[in-house]
């Protein structure tokens, strides 16, 4: 039992970055902006939130520098496809260069410097429940807050009227528009959101993951939760389903080693991006079910009249 609780702890500590971006990209991609720059903003999450721990000596405000370094990329994101109107898709991948590149040289100072983890909080009485409470109730802060966001997202989305004028941006912005809904602050805001969501996931992989800098370390995780968001066919519940599937497979390669099975570790490494080339040819051969919950105005640019 031991082992088994050991294997979902890591399996839950792997999935909380994946579902954390996903659901910012998510609630981006609900107003029609695809924002394909989320692996920069989780690098540079990641790399602000551990020199702000080992500057200010709290994960806490290393917790708060990563969002606020993910919200800053994603106002620049925003300002250049929503105000000067360039193209989401060249934009999101210069970003993602530049976040990576960024973050290696602010880095560069921090390699080698032991982290500051963040340690779990463990919910009185809850945590003590057999096997459940320690995976669930036993965890860091921004495992918590992956809950909460989670809950957030689908009351804000569907329960709320705000929710609905979001969604309606995404699925026609000329009606939106014609009907009084100011659509270029209503993508600013889910843009924000996005990258703040990002932001708190690279925080997750300097602070809890991996307590430490190292390079390029988010390696390719805002790519699968873009996969995510597509996947989960723009649904919260769906996303954390398909976050902690990938990250089953992202730490098996972990564990496969560690049990002495005899398969390459070259592949072991590719796996998690196996897993993703194969889940979106899958959705790929469904494409009525695709562009049926597909935001119709997702990547197309919106100038209002003047």
């Amino acid at each position: 039992m031991g082992i088994v609780e050991a294997i979902l702890f890591s399996v839950i500590t792997a999935a909380t970055p994946l579902v954390l971006a996903a659901l910012g990209e998510l609630v981006a991609e609900r107003s029609g902006v695809l924002n394909l720059g989320v692996e920069g903003m989780m690098i540079m999450g990641a790399v602000c939130a551990f020199a702000a721990t080992q500057l200010i000596g709290s994960p806490y405000a290393g917790i708060l520098a990563g969002i606020a370094a993910g919200a800053v990329f994603s106002l620049l994101f925003g300002f250049l496809t929503l105000t000067l109107v360039a193209n989401q898709v060249a934009t999101g991948l210069a970003l993602t260069l530049l976040g990576l590149g960024v973050s290696g040289m602010l880095g560069e100072s921090f390699l080698g410097m032991q982290g500051i983890k963040l340690q779990p909080i463990a919910i009185p009485l809850l945590s003590k429940i057999p096997v459940v409470g320690p995976l669930l109730f036993r965890q860091d802060a921004i495992f918590y807050a992956s809950v909460a966001i989670l809950v957030g997202v689908h009351l804000f989305l569907f329960k709320s009227r705000a929710g609905l004028k979001l969604r309606a941006v995404g699925d026609s912005h000329s009606s939106a528009h014609a009907l009084g809904v100011n659509v270029i602050r209503t993508r600013y805001l889910a843009v924000l959101f996005g990258g703040a969501c990002a932001g708190l996931a690279g925080a997750q992989l300097s602070l809890v993951y991996t307590p430490q800098w190292v390079e390029n370390m988010s390696a390719g995780r805002g790519w699968i939760a873009l996969a995510l968001v597509v996947f989960a066919s723009w649904r919260p519940w769906r996303v954390v389903a398909g976050g902690y599937l990938f990250g089953a497979v992202s730490i098996s390669q972990l564990h496969a080693q560690a049990f002495g099975i005899g398969i390459p570790s070259q592949f072991l490494t590719a796996l998690p991006y196996i897993a993703t080339i194969v889940v979106l040819i899958l959705i790929s051969h469904n494409r009525r079910m695709t562009l049926i919950n597909t935001p119709a105005s997702l990547g197309k640019p919106f100038v209002p009249d003047r």
